[in-house]
């Protein structure tokens, strides 16, 4: 009886890993398809073939896109962190603070191009990206403070803090850098010499 019982546990165990092992290629499998094609694009059968599975497998571990969207962005972020906020509250200077955030965020962008592309251009199409995506826009918002509170008070400070939200925006970096050829660095300084400018 003991016997059996050990066995029991054993086999279940085994059973729970495969499982592991089988949720986690499913969702390495639809995340590749996000970086490659994008949501919008991705189906169940792609999901399913790369991954080396049955349609209803991904079913079973992902009952709904919302489920299956948010377990790859809970991954992919988890492995491509953001550049974290409290580092910067050290730095002084705004202008200082200012050049180092884009920087960091500049380069950060040029590593998950192709995902947040592809997740801001399908947000609107598949309404579990739009909801996967406030991760992102909340981020932002940290950011943007981070950064405005390093300045001054001015009248003009919802000028300040939109100009901060251009500057840090992923399509911004990419307008500057991909499409009209910037070294990041350059973007950088126009950036930075954009936002001192709109404080004043």
């Amino acid at each position: 009886m003991v016997e059996e019982k050990a066995k029991r546990k054993y086999e279940l165990r085994q059973r729970a890993g495969t499982m592991d092992v089988t949720h986690q290629r499913i969702t390495d499998a639809a995340i590749q398809l996000h970086v490659t094609i994008g949501p919008a694009r991705t189906t169940i059968a792609g999901i399913a073939a790369l991954a080396g599975v049955q349609r209803h497998t991904v079913y079973h571990h992902f009952a709904t896109e919302d489920d299956l969207i948010t377990a790859c962005a809970t991954r992919y972020w988890t492995q491509n962190p953001w550049p974290a906020t409290e580092k910067w509250q050290v730095i002084g200077s705004a202008r200082q603070r200012l050049t180092v955030v884009l920087g960091e965020l500049y380069a950060f962008y040029s590593g998950v191009e192709p995902m947040l592309a592809n997740a801001l251009r399908d947000a609107d199409a598949v309404p579990a990206v739009e909801h996967a995506l406030k991760t992102y826009r909340a981020y932002l918002d940290d950011v943007v403070l981070a950064l405005a509170e390093a300045f001054p008070p001015r009248a003009s400070g919802t000028v300040l803090s939109a100009a901060i939200r251009h500057a840090v925006g992923f399509r911004t970096w990419q307008s500057l850098v991909r499409l009209n050829g910037l070294a990041p660095e350059d973007a950088v300084q126009l950036m930075a010499a954009m936002v001192a400018s709109a404080h004043g």
